[in-house]
């Protein structure tokens, strides 16, 4: 699983110096953070109206896209998936709970 993330996120690197007219990637970069936190946001109430309406396909399909805004949000902020994989890992095994609260207030 973590070999796509690996490719997803490499070609996400590449398109950084692709022309925005070229790549929708690279137009989301030339738009700056607003563009692609909006997509975010977007994509995030997409995949909630789906899970309400309990088509499978439609929240596979929903979640891909929100995963894929978010990777391109990690590119852009110059973090990869592998730093997030590495934060899921150290909580692992860790109550929620006690996870929530090792962050304050």
């Amino acid at each position: 699983m973590s070999e796509v993330l690996s490719k997803l996120s490499a070609a996400l690197e590449a398109r950084k110096g692709a022309d925005p007219s070229s790549s929708y990637v690279a137009s989301l970069y030339a738009k700056g953070l607003d563009a692609i936190l909006k997509k975010i946001g977007e994509e995030a109430t997409e995949t909630v109206m789906a899970a309400k309406g309990g088509d499978r396909a439609a929240i596979v399909h929903e979640i891909a896209d929100l995963w894929f805004h978010t990777l391109v949000l990690l590119a852009q902020q110059g973090l990869k998936p592998e730093d997030v994989l590495i934060e899921l890992e150290r909580r692992f095994g860790v109550s929620g709970h006690e996870e929530k609260q090792s962050r304050g207030p």
